[in-house]
């Protein structure tokens, strides 16, 4: 029987993770227009969303780009016209899902820090950028924790993940939203990761989907859980969490059980720790 600190070879394992992240590495869907806000790069117009959108005051549409408040700087005013674009593509039809929940607008610059905030379901139609916390959950024996998502979810109902993944939230710092969804997904307090590693940026998802353009930011840690912490799911995303060896995990993610975001996780975990 293979023991649960046996890890797939690191040689396969580089090749798996080279291949994963090729696949999350694409351009916008034809058609998109480059995104600018307040006069910063920001994401990418899905065409469908484009006409939507094409009697607001304040948005400027060309057949090269859309520009977004291009008069106006962060604050009050750019929020209430993210507002309203936001629920102008609602009442379109053009938004996966409304989650009352607001993120942060980052420009895709370097170092560029937060500008406006809107909508969370209006993220993907727009491109924008998006930040992801991910927490690999060890066990002290070797193994390692997933969860497997509700059948209820919009996106990859049914597929496993990390144990836990989540988006950071307006105003909220990456580490804060790393103990709010460990809370909420795994049912973990903070002084249940205190032993966590730092959170580091591990690639940048780039993905068309149906309803426009995955941007994000992966941003990933790793525990070691005692023997009496027992991860359980609390908000109902998650309709089962267990624990395998690492040979199981890579078995799953050459399956394609895992979704591609929580397979790159995963795989740059089992990496890093393979010989």
């Amino acid at each position: 029987m293979q023991q649960p600190t046996s890890f797939p070879p690191k040689a396969n394992l580089e090749k798996l993770l080279q291949s994963l992240v090729l696949r999350s590495t694409q351009p916008p869907h034809s058609g998109s227009l480059p995104l600018f806000i307040a006069g910063q790069p920001c994401g990418a117009l899905f065409p469908p969303a484009v006409e939507a959108l094409a009697k607001i005051p304040g948005v400027s549409l060309t057949a090269t780009r859309a520009d977004f408040g291009a008069d106006q700087t962060p604050g009050l005013a750019l929020n209430a016209l993210l507002a309203t674009i936001a629920h102008t593509l609602r009442q379109a039809g053009k938004t996966p899902g409304w989650r009352n929940e607001l993120l942060d607008v980052l420009p895709d610059v370097a170092g560029g820090g937060p500008i406006a905030v809107i909508e969370r379901g209006v993220m993907r139609p727009l491109g924008l950028i998006t930040q992801a916390v991910h927490l690999s959950g060890w066990s002290e024996d070797g193994r390692l924790w997933v969860a497997r998502r509700s059948l209820t979810k919009a996106t990859d109902p049914g597929m496993w993940d990390t144990l836990v993944g989540g988006l950071v939230s307006a105003g909220e710092p990456a580490e804060l939203a790393l103990e709010r969804e460990s809370d909420e997904e795994a049912g973990l307090d903070p002084i249940d990761i205190q032993s966590r590693t730092p959170l580091r940026k591990i690639a940048r998802m780039q993905r068309q989907i149906p309803e426009g353009y995955q941007c994000e930011e992966v941003l990933t840690c790793e525990c070691v859980l005692t023997n009496g912490t027992i991860p359980k799911n609390r908000d109902g995303e998650v309709m089962e969490i267990d624990c395998f060896t690492p040979a199981t995990i890579y078995e799953m993610l050459q399956a394609g059980d895992f979704t591609l975001e929580a397979s790159i996780v995963l795989t740059e975990d089992l990496w890093r720790r393979a010989t």
